[in-house]
């Protein structure tokens, strides 16, 4: 059995497993982990190793040939698969996004440094953080600087057998590919939700539509424009070695058959049979060591990304996406993709839909691409060496003329399947409306209509010594304060300080008393004794310790824009930013925003709101933007979908937030500090963080439709 079918079968068998076993089958992700790991492994060496070798071996002959007649070639191709790169937003279909916080939003701070990307200054840091690039043009340099030297073969005799030992660890690692790609369908099928699955077919489709377009026209078509060249010419010879490289998903099974096909096609226009084979034999192999068609039209999936997590490239950026990307797919899209999802700032873990569509479609398509792809090389290389290429001006308009009709219909026609025929409907605020405690805690009470007396203190006892004493503990909160203190669809008060409230409680074993407390009354309630604490996010000010004490911060929140979408690119720089003018900003009434506004902003009109709700039902775009955090801010994302953050770069600005108490209370302070550093250290900050802020384990509270669990019930 070939391994193309074993694959095949892997795949087919992972698809059910993941529908039959649901979420039962999750474990088999740590497999699938380990085998793109193990692929990653041998990536770097692999690509210095080829390019020295591969370009050193070249005689001065073959290279000015490759640079001088080639050259070009390879670039015209490069651009035209990178236009369609840029391209295929177009069929984005304009569905409503959001998500919650990602740290991935804030991981890399400041701007790309373009010179560290590319300059590889120590080869060394290049290999260790995997920054390709920088790896390739090493690698380059090293194997032009070889071409000329004349002992160059003792040092190629050697790295040859390494690149044939890093090849046969890969070799044996693709043999592993069916277990592979089995646990990671699975495991992916198995707790992947269907709205996910639904938009990942968005990306699959759109690379579907786009490699067919330029294998069977755009490709051979501009062969056609440009030489003596029919389409039937180029296309009917080697529909065989297409279909066999769509269906076993290797190119290098069809290489033979593709440089023949060349070869016989040059034969037919050229006497010259010889150079011409000559040309075909030196560009086919070098080819390799150079991405080809199908690896470029790879980098659309970060642009997915993006339109998936609702963290959108902006157009402006489009040029130095596609140069970085570009040069990021000299080595393998298992280390491309996570690198350019850092680098603008998308959620990482969107890579794992790429594994799964890069098996689904990206290896076939892409295959099939990247042999249309080899042959249109071969032959443009080969003309262009016999002085056959010249442009038709009126086959060259026709050519695209029609190929922009094409591009319309294919664009026009998936945007209306996705608007029309799959009929999305958003129901990500789903997400947060149902969200419950991680943990059943005992029943509270709550004061939301009307305040409670203030508690008389006792002279000659501690704060905690009166809590403990009369068995409750009052905490305010504040109203709208998602995701920290909110009500749930169920009417249910829950959020991320909510639970830390019921857990204080527990941890001094009184009742838990929740108020009501409006922002402006915090400091007057806490020190008249209404209220013991006040446990809502509220960010640390100098202004707020005069009225109050404050305990150490329990985390850290980043000051952030929240904006309509379309408008994430005016907000999300800071020198755009500061040439703006005439904007009017939203803000709470909390010093601390208002203060980071006027120094990012001094020019804007600052508005102050009572609630973030006033922001978000706003009428016809009075104020520009909501200064926020960025965490609090895509939660709230998620119930009004047509917002988004803008976190301005660079010097990203954290806002730590700490809980409030009466002043001078210093006893009470370090009771509450110390609370705060223990439940740091036994993580159970970081797990409410994941739960409250990330949104971990809240999109699947019912567990996954299965056929075990729904149709069989062999499980509950």
């Amino acid at each position: 059995m070939q391994l193309s079918t074993k694959i095949l079968i892997g795949l087919g068998l992972g698809i059910v497993a993941g529908i039959f076993f649901g979420e039962n089958i999750a474990f088999l992700k740590i497999f699938g982990d380990i085998f793109i790991l193990s692929l990653q492994m041998t990536v770097l060496p692999y690509i210095m190793i080829s390019l020295i070798t591969g370009l050193g071996a070249l005689s001065f002959e073959n290279a000015k040939l490759l640079a001088k007649k080639c050259g070009w070639v390879i670039l015209v191709l490069w651009g035209i698969g990178l236009i369609m790169v840029l391209v295929m937003p177009l069929a984005f279909p304009n569905w409503q996004i959001a998500s919650f916080f990602s740290t991935s939003q804030i991981e890399q701070k400041g701007e790309f440094n373009f010179l560290n990307f590319y300059i590889p200054s120590n080869i060394f840091f290049s290999l260790a953080n995997n920054i390709v690039p920088a790896v390739v043009v090493f690698s380059l340099a090293v194997g032009i600087a070889l071409i000329g030297i004349k002992e160059k073969d003792i040092l190629l005799k050697t790295l040859v057998p390494i690149g044939s030992a890093l090849g046969r660890i890969t070799n044996f690692l693709v043999t592993l590919a069916p277990y592979g790609v089995f646990a990671i369908i699975a495991s992916y099928l198995g707790v992947i939700r269907f709205d996910e699955l639904e938009r990942l077919q968005v990306y699959m489709i759109n690379y579907m539509v786009i490699s067919l377009l330029l294998s069977f026209w755009i490709l051979p078509g501009l062969v056609a424009s440009i030489t003596p060249f029919r389409y039937k010419e180029i296309v009917k010879p080697v529909k065989t070695a297409l279909i066999t490289a769509f269906a076993t998903g290797n190119i290098f099974v069809v290489l033979p058959v593709l440089a023949e096909n060349s070869k016989k096609l040059m034969q037919s226009k050229w006497e010259s049979t010889d150079k011409s084979g000559t040309t075909v034999d030196v560009i086919i192999p070098a080819s390799f060591s150079f991405p080809n068609m199908g690896k470029i039209l790879s980098i659309s999936f970060v642009l997915f990304a993006g339109w998936f997590a609702n963290a959108m490239i902006p157009v402006s950026k489009y040029p130095v996406f596609a140069f970085m990307g570009f040069f990021s797919f000299f080595g393998d899209p298992t280390v491309a993709i996570p690198s350019l999802l850092n680098i603008y700032h998308i959620p990482s873990d969107t890579f794992r839909f790429f594994l799964i569509a890069d098996n689904l479609v990206g290896t076939r398509f892409g295959t099939l691409l990247a042999a249309m792809y080899t042959l249109v090389l071969a032959v443009l290389s080969a003309s262009a060496v016999s002085g056959m290429v010249k442009v038709q001006w009126k086959k060259m308009i026709s050519f695209i003329g029609v190929t922009i009709v094409l591009l319309i219909i294919s664009i026009g026609s998936l945007r209306f399947y996705y608007q029309k025929i799959v009929k999305h409907e958003y129901n990500d605020y789903e997400a947060v409306i149902s969200m419950e405690m991680i943990r059943p805690y005992p029943v509270e009470t709550i004061y939301n209509q009307e305040m409670p007396s203030p508690l008389i203190p006792h002279p000659d006892s501690s704060r905690v010594e009166q809590i403990r004493n009369r068995g409750t503990i009052r905490v305010g909160y504040f109203a709208d304060a998602l995701p920290f203190a909110f009500t749930n669809k169920t009417g249910k008060l829950v959020g991320y300080d909510v639970e830390m409230a019921h857990i204080l409680a527990q941890d001094m074993k009184v009742k838990l008393e929740l108020v009501l407390t409006k922002r402006k009354q915090a400091a007057q309630l806490l020190n008249n004794g209404t209220v013991d604490v006040v446990m809502s996010g509220m960010a640390v000010t100098l202004d707020k310790t005069a009225e109050m004490g404050l305990t150490i911060p329990y985390t850290n929140q980043t000051f952030a824009f929240v904006v309509k979408d379309h408008r994430l690119e005016d907000f999300n720089s800071r020198s755009k930013l500061k040439s703006s003018k005439n904007l009017k900003i939203g803000s709470l009434d909390v010093p601390y925003y208002i203060d980071k506004l006027r120094q990012v902003l001094p020019q804007a009109d600052i508005v102050i709101l009572q609630s973030p709700e006033e922001f978000f039902k706003q009428k016809d775009g009075q104020l520009d933007a909501f200064v926020y955090s960025a965490e609090a801010g895509s939660a709230w994302s998620l119930i009004y979908p047509e917002y988004a953050v803008a976190i301005p770069y660079p010097d990203v600005l954290e806002v730590p937030l700490a809980y409030g108490l009466a002043k001078g209370d210093n006893e009470f302070k370090n009771y509450l500090d110390t609370w705060i550093e223990l439940k740091q250290k036994d993580k159970t900050i970081a797990v409410l963080y994941d739960h409250w802020i990330l949104g971990k384990d809240t999109k699947n509270k019912e567990p996954r439709w299965s056929v075990m669990r729904n149709v069989l019930h062999w499980v509950q």
